[in-house]
């Protein structure tokens, strides 16, 4: 890589991404790419891209804030191999035959002594780290509560970044407040049928045969009351907001 392309990569991140995998991005891909906010949710289906945008957001992190440190948490540890991978991928495609200084299953270090870390969703795994610069949080509607709230102090001191990607898991859960509260989050929603990659007669066929609850769920990034309940989550939130004049 010469000297202006490495500049032109590092000046738009949208260009690193597409240079690296050699494919056009999807627009609100490109748009997350180049997005400076230092909250962003991505509630999107499943095989619509959005680990690939998580794992390349870190590398260009890695690549371009010498000294950073990116963690990626996953719930399980199968899943933090899965998106180290694609991070391990990109960063052979970035620079073709170039050694790390160090990497292992779930690490990569740069020479510019940049650190990307994978770890399975376990408190005891993540609470020694600190002056974290860019934090994501992957499957995160089934990454529990104590432990999300356990890894936000990583971020006081560094100022650095939060990046939580999920499909939804139900209506219950951190990642579900923050999907549908406030706050100073960048929202990113991608159902199935805004991604070029996945057919309608795939969607179509899949409606059929998990029912329309899964679907909706899986597909169309929709919080769904879980299959058990007796009331739906709204209407027990609107019981309980109308008893407000009681006298106990």
């Amino acid at each position: 890589m010469d000297a202006l392309t490495d500049i032109a990569l590092a000046l738009d991140p949208a260009l690193f991404a597409e240079y690296v995998t050699g494919y056009r991005l999807d627009p609100w891909q490109a748009e997350a790419m180049r997005s400076a906010a230092d909250r962003m949710l991505f509630n999107c289906a499943r095989q619509s891209g959005k680990s690939l945008i998580a794992a390349l957001i870190a590398l260009h992190t890695a690549t371009y804030q010498p000294g950073s440190l990116s963690l990626l948490l996953s719930p399980t540890l199968r899943q933090s191999q899965e998106l180290f991978r694609k991070v391990k991928d990109a960063f052979q495609a970035v620079a073709p035959g170039a050694p790390s200084e160090a990497e292992s299953a779930l690490r990569l270090e740069l020479a510019n002594g940049s650190r990307v870390v994978s770890l399975p969703g376990q408190e005891r795994t993540v609470r020694g780290y600190s002056g974290v610069k860019l934090l994501v949080i992957d499957e995160a509607a089934r990454v529990a509560n104590d432990l999300y709230v356990s890894t936000r102090p990583m971020l006081a001191v560094s100022g650095g970044r939060l990046l939580a990607l999920s499909t939804p898991f139900g209506a219950r859960g951190w990642w579900f407040d923050a999907w549908r509260g406030g706050g100073d989050w960048e929202r990113y929603e991608i159902d199935a049928t805004q991604c070029p990659r996945i057919s309608p007669e795939f969607l179509a066929q899949e409606r059929r045969d998990l029912g329309e609850w899964w679907y909706a769920q899986e597909y169309m990034c929709q919080f769904m009351d879980a299959e058990s309940m007796a009331f739906r989550q709204a209407d027990i939130e609107a019981a309980f907001g109308e008893v407000t004049t009681w006298d106990l």
